[in-house]
């Protein structure tokens, strides 16, 4: 069995929706960061990094979203949720890098500042500098990398779940998000999935 540990209104949602759209048997386990859950013993046991997205699996634990995303694909390649020639493939995961290393980063100076800094008064600079920082990462993803219907293209893959959770995090972030109307129609188009929307309802109640 296949567990996903997750916690509500952070990254982990968009290996959620992979493992929906993929047709996995699996189980959800909410690991609550807000009240630490991930920092307990057991979960440090299972995760030493303390974070979420955790995922149990046969041959083992598999954290970080850009792995788990990568191993879903490959593990259930009917779903047809990654492209199977190399070049797209890179192509996809330079897409879900730059979400985890560049757009997920610069969301996380609003509240997590003290990763970076020790002073009130960085994090205070910190959280100013968001919706110009996390703005300007969702222009070049609205100019550059959005190809539509879907991120790659004509299918849903597995950047699309992990752009949509980001996306979703753009009016938290002081962004407006009318300013990028390709992410914008994408991001509903996402939400508005059968897979998408059982996962929202799950996480949520």
């Amino acid at each position: 069995m296949i567990r996903l540990h997750y916690s509500l209104g952070s990254c982990s949602l968009a290996s959620h929706i992979a493992l929906e759209e993929a047709g996995a048997d699996y189980e959800a386990v909410r690991t609550n960061v807000r009240e630490q859950a991930n920092l307990t013993p057991e979960y440090l046991a299972l995760n030493p990094k303390g974070r979420v997205p955790a995922l149990v699996t046969d041959q083992g634990v598999l954290t970080e979203t850009v792995a788990i995303l990568a191993w879903v694909a490959q593990a259930f390649p009917e779903a047809g949720l990654a492209p199977t020639d190399p070049w797209a493939f890179a192509q996809a995961q330079a897409f879900n890098s730059y979400l985890a290393s560049t757009v997920h980063v610069a969301h996380a100076h609003r509240h997590r500042g003290y990763r970076w800094a020790d002073e009130e008064s960085s994090f205070a600079d910190m959280r100013r500098k968001v919706p110009q920082t996390v703005g300007a990462c969702f222009q070049l993803i609205e100019d550059e990398f959005l190809k539509g219907p879907f991120v790659l293209g004509e299918r849903l893959s597995i950047c699309d779940g992990y752009l949509f959770t980001l996306a979703d995090w753009m009016e938290g972030d002081g962004v407006d998000p009318q300013q990028f109307p390709k992410v914008l129609e994408h991001r509903e188009r996402i939400r508005a999935r059968p897979a998408v929307s059982k996962v929202l309802a799950e996480e949520a109640a």
